[in-house]
């Protein structure tokens, strides 16, 4: 327990010191737009969407993150405007970080393909708890225990795809590069690149690949790659591995319940469900029992049934 208590501080210590990177998920192919608002409305559904991820399992006070999305559209004159909402919480340790994030985008129609901007508001917030005691309590940049602060936090992105056949995409959060000076912290501007393709093996097997780089321009880029097997449109399994850091096999499972007709309305409804387990390959899988990570998705659509058409015959008035 001791061991575990003085590497947690560690980590917690390096983390805290280098300006807290974005939270991670293993998933993040089934999200988007909590890290690139441009994928808000791609779906053409409206989705409701949960992250669980327990990061580093056995670890006294190991690392969780809790998301909550919202991923939605509307058609003001005809015109694709994607809709978004953000929200989480991130315990690393004695910090926590909440973030509220709403976003917009704009869908242009290019031939068969659709370029995507959008731009993300919102407030970014940390608080330190009261279980620690600072080595120098006359260091002014040590900040008081139970401290918190929290300021404006803006992002933006860029999106082109076609359908669910492939897409690619840049974004960049905390533009604005909020100062805690609270804390001393400066919140560090993070640049993505993402990128997936869909490959249709028969008519049952599709190969969904997906790739994703992320960088602060202050500790190394980080690479996440994805490779997973969508069974009958319903079954998928696959793996994903970052480099120096994991390597996580997952599955979920997906249902397309269909479109139903009542009083002239119509509602499609769908659901997803998906697990990842992380095998740790840093120097801390002597330490950590790997990370868990869960997420659920229900989306949904509403449309009114058009009229149809009676004609009466006059012989019959």
């Amino acid at each position: 327990m001791k061991k575990n208590l003085l590497l947690l501080a560690f980590v917690s210590l390096s983390l805290f010191a280098s300006a807290q990177q974005d939270p991670q998920f293993t998933n993040w192919m089934f999200d988007r737009i909590s890290f690139n608002p441009a994928a808000a409305g791609m779906k053409r559904m409206h989705c409701i969407q949960g992250f669980h991820r327990d990061q580093w399992d056995g670890f006294d006070r190991d690392p969780k993150t809790y998301m909550f999305n919202y991923n939605g559209y509307i058609t003001p004159k005809d015109k694709l405007v994607g809709l978004g909402a953000t929200f989480y919480t991130e315990v690393l340790g004695q910090e926590t970080n909440n973030i509220f994030r709403a976003s917009g985008a704009y869908h242009h129609q290019i031939n068969e393909n659709t370029l995507s901007v959008g731009v993300q508001m919102g407030m970014i917030s940390k608080k330190l708890g009261t279980d620690w005691i600072a080595i120098d309590d006359n260091d002014a940049a040590i900040p008081y225990r139970g401290a918190s602060q929290a300021s404006f936090d803006m992002s933006l992105g860029l999106m082109f795809y076609s359908g669910e056949k492939y897409y690619v995409g840049a974004s960049a959060t905390h533009l604005n590069a909020a100062e805690l000076d609270e804390l001393n912290i400066k919140i560090a501007r993070h640049y993505y690149f993402m990128g997936g393709y869909n490959y249709d093996i028969n008519g049952d097997l599709t190969l969904r690949t997906n790739a994703l780089l992320k960088s602060d321009l202050a500790a190394p880029v980080a690479f996440d790659l994805n490779a997973n097997v969508l069974w009958t449109n319903s079954f998928w399994g696959g793996l994903s591995f970052r480099p120096g850091d994991a390597i996580a096999p997952m599955l979920g499972f997906q249902k397309d319940l269909g479109c139903k007709t009542a009083n002239r309305k119509t509602t499609c409804q769908s659901f997803m469900i998906g697990y990842s387990y992380d095998i740790t390959l840093s120097d801390i899988r002597d330490y950590s029992a790997g990370s868990h990570e869960i997420f659920a998705t229900y989306c949904f659509n509403f449309s009114k049934a058009p009229l149809k058409a009676r004609h009466g015959n006059p012989r019959f008035l």
